[in-house]
């Protein structure tokens, strides 16, 4: 059940997009060890946004899934940096991540929780 959410304020042509997403939840599904059927990844693009006062390419994700190990979280926002470097040439340092454990009972899904 982990959920990527990446937000920009790059345009991304929308023949970019969905390569985007796939390139993402594969990246996800690897870092994770999961199956990638239950990867979800939103994207967000061209919100208003500003980062150390400047509105230069930048972006904002958020990384949830049950049994998030924190002691690699230096490591996948490695590898979520350089995804958003290859694809949009956003600089790692105007990257923020937000990496969030979920709790089995609070994850809904087909109409039950995990």
């Amino acid at each position: 059940m982990p959920l990527l959410k990446i937000q920009t304020n790059v345009e991304i042509p929308s023949e970019r997009r969905q390569p985007l997403l796939r390139e993402a939840s594969a990246r996800v599904a690897q870092l994770l060890g999961k199956p990638e059927r239950y990867v979800m990844v939103m994207l967000e693009i061209q919100p208003d946004m500003l980062f150390s006062a400047s509105p230069e390419p930048l972006a904002y994700l958020e990384l949830k899934s049950i049994g998030l190990p924190g002691e690699q979280t230096a490591a996948f926002s490695a590898a979520l940096c350089d995804l958003l470097s290859e694809q949009l040439a956003i600089p790692s340092e105007r990257i923020y991540i937000e990496f969030a454990n979920a709790e089995r009972h609070l994850w809904g899904w087909n109409g039950a929780t995990f």
